[in-house]
């Protein structure tokens, strides 16, 4: 098969995007500690309220980086079920954009998930938009079903009636329901 100059450029330039995103939630994993740590129980959602706060806030890594400091800190079904609504929230929030035609917005999440330093403000990562919004789809699709399959191992029964709670905020919230979570999750 013989690829034109353009698909080649395609293709490269969606390699070096996926790279830049993959690197940017790799990052992300590796600064995390890898030991377990024991905290007090009133201590243990603390983290999930500050994921709740970055979802209204619209930012999604630092949303992705607390449920996955809780992970260490205090695993447990509900806050791997937590996660895996961040990647969630972050897919609605994509597919609300595209379909908005707000493509501007999409770059800006591309950058909120991949910028962590003050390097990137004088070497900004460019993205096409619509490539960016398949890309970080796939990905948080990807990782949702493994915190899913992570949090039902842990309990299946908590871990159903949450995803029951979060169906019905989003049929309460249909426009929004990605920047915020369901009201019976007090953390």
């Amino acid at each position: 098969m013989r690829c034109s100059a353009t698909q080649v450029t395609g293709r490269s330039q969606r390699g070096l995007v996926l790279a830049g995103l993959l690197s940017a939630l790799l990052v992300g994993c590796a600064l995390m500690p890898t030991g377990s740590v024991q905290v007090s129980p009133e201590k243990s959602r603390e983290q999930l309220k500050r994921a709740k706060v970055f979802l209204a806030a619209g930012d999604y890594r630092r949303a992705v980086e607390a449920c996955q400091k809780e992970i260490d800190e205090a695993p447990s079904a509900e806050s791997y079920v937590y996660l895996t609504y961040v990647y969630h929230a972050i897919d609605g929030y994509l597919e609300a954009l595209a379909k908005a035609d707000r493509w501007v917005a999409v770059e800006q999440l591309y950058v909120n998930l991949a910028a962590r330093e003050t390097q990137d403000l004088v070497d900004p990562p460019e993205v096409l938009a619509r490539i960016a919004k398949e890309i970080i789809q796939g990905a948080a699709q990807r990782q949702a079903d493994v915190s899913a399959a992570m949090a039902a191992r842990l309990n299946h029964v908590a871990v159903e009636r949450l995803w029951r709670q979060q169906a019905d905020w989003r049929k309460a919230k249909p426009d929004s329901w990605w920047a915020g979570v369901p009201e019976e999750w007090g953390w």
